[in-house]
C-alpha cells in the first residue's frame, strides 16, 4: 500500500519565471510590495495577480498552527520545490509516497491577454516538469493551461503528459464560462485520451465575481472558492457532461467533502422531476471523485458518495482553511474509518482519479 497526497501545492518563486521563453521574457511576473505592508503580489501586465510569498514569519505559522489545531507549516525550500530532495525527505517523514502537485498563483486568473497567459502557463508547466524529472516519479502533477486559446492549450497538455502530469488543473469558474461550457470539449476528449484527470482545485477566474465576493466579507474565501466548486460539481452532473466523454474523470479538490449529502439529495429530486434518474451510486457511475478533510464526518459521507470516489490532500505548502500537513496520518488515526475505506481514500481511489 502506498499513501498519495492528492492535493499538494508548488508555490511559485521568482525561480518559476526562470522557464520562460526568450521572446517572452518581457512578460516576466514581478514581485512588488506595497510600502508600509508585509503583502508581496505578483505584478503582472499592469495589476496585481494574488501573494507572491507567505506573508507569516516561521514563529507566526507555528502560532497559527497551534490556533488552527493542526500542522500547517512547511518548509521555505520545500513549498516551492527549490530543493527536490529536501521535500522528498520531508514527504518521507509525513508517510507519503507521491503527492500530486497544484499551482498557487493561477488560483485566479493571471492575465487578460492570451499571449501572456500562454507565455506564463507554458513557463510554469516546464518548471513542474522539471520539479518531476528530479523526483523519481514521486512528484506527480496538474499542468495549467492558457484556456483563452485552445490550440495552445492542447499543444501543452500533450508536452505536459510527457513529462509527469497526470492532471488537468481547472478553475470552477473560467473567466465568463462555467466548466460544462462546450468551449471546453477538446480539454476533456484529449485529457479523456490521454488518461489525464480534470483537476477541479478550489479556484475561480472570474475577476468580477472576485471583487464582488470579497467586499466586507471576512470569510470571503469560502463563499467564491469553496462555494464556487460546489456549484461546479451540481452542473456537471445537472449538464450531463459525463456522458458525453464517458471515460473522464473529474476531481474536485480542496473543498472539502461534507457537502455531498446536501448536493447529491437536491440533484435527487432535481433530476427526478425532469424524468432523469440519479444513478444509485452517481460518482462512481460519473467517474468525480471528491477531497475530504479529517474534520468531516467522513463515515456519514461515505454513507452518501460511497468508498471509492473520496480522496483526501494535505494542501502543503499554503497556510489557510484547508491545510493540513498530517491530514493522511490524521484521518487513520481519528477518521471513524475501517483500514478498507482508509487504504481506499489514501491510496486505491487516488490511483484511479489519476491514472497513477
Amino acid at each position: 500500500m502506498a499513501t498519495i497526497d492528492s492535493d499538494a501545492h508548488l508555490v511559485e518563486s521568482d525561480r518559476t519565471w526562470d522557464y520562460l521563453d526568450p521572446a517572452d521574457a518581457q512578460y516576466r511576473p514581478r514581485v512588488v510590495q506595497p510600502e508600509g505592508t508585509r503583502v508581496a503580489y505578483w505584478f503582472i501586465d499592469g495589476k496585481l495577480r494574488g501573494l507572491a510569498r507567505p506573508v507569516l514569519t516561521a514563529k507566526e505559522f507555528a502560532e497559527l498552527s497551534d490556533r488552527a489545531g493542526r500542522h500547517m507549516d512547511t518548509p521555505e525550500e520545500t513549498r516551492g520545490a527549490e530543493n527536490v530532495a529536501a521535500r522528498l525527505r520531508h514527504m518521507d517523514e509525513l508517510g507519503i509516497d507521491i503527492q500530486v502537485l497544484y499551482p498557487t498563483m493561477f488560483i485566479e486568473q493571471v492575465a487578460e491577454k492570451s499571449e501572456i497567459e500562454a507565455a506564463l502557463c507554458k513557463a510554469y508547466n516546464r518548471w513542474a516538469a522539471d520539479i518531476w524529472s528530479q523526483s523519481d516519479n514521486r512528484l506527480r502533477w496538474a499542468c495549467v493551461l492558457p484556456l483563452s486559446a485552445m490550440d495552445e492549450s492542447l499543444a501543452q497538455l500533450d508536452v505536459a503528459r510527457k513529462n509527469g502530469a497526470c492532471a488537468v488543473f481547472m478553475r470552477s469558474i473560467e473567466t465568463d464560462r462555467l466548466l460544462h461550457d462546450p468551449y471546453f470539449y477538446p480539454v476533456y476528449a484529449r485529457a479523456a485520451d490521454l488518461d489525464m484527470a480534470i483537476g477541479v482545485h478550489v479556484a475561480n477566474g472570474n475577476p468580477a465575481m472576485l471583487d464582488l465576493l470579497g467586499q466586507r466579507n471576512g470569510g470571503g474565501a469560502f463563499w467564491k472558492f469553496r462555494l464556487a466548486s460546489v456549484g461546479a460539481f451540481h452542473s456537471v452532473i445537472m449538464s450531463g457532461l459525463p456522458d458525453v466523454f464517458p471515460t473522464l474523470r473529474i476531481g474536485f479538490l480542496e473543498a472539502s467533502a461534507q457537502w455531498l449529502p446536501y448536493v447529491l439529495k437536491d440533484l435527487r429530486r432535481r433530476l427526478a422531476a425532469q424524468g432523469r434518474p440519479l444513478p444509485e451510486n452517481p460518482l462512481q457511475a460519473y467517474r468525480l471523485y471528491v477531497s475530504c478533510q479529517t474534520d468531516d464526518d467522513v463515515p456519514y459521507v461515505l454513507r452518501y458518495a460511497g468508498e471509492d470516489n473520496i480522496v483526501i490532500g494535505t494542501d502543503y505548502g499554503h497556510s489557510d482553511q484547508s491545510t493540513e500537513i498530517e491530514a493522511l496520518r490524521n484521518l487513520r488515526s481519528h477518521g471513524g474509518l475501517e483500514e478498507r475505506a482508509y487504504r481506499k481514500i489514501t491510496d486505491d481511489n487516488a490511483r484511479a482519479l489519476y491514472g497513477l
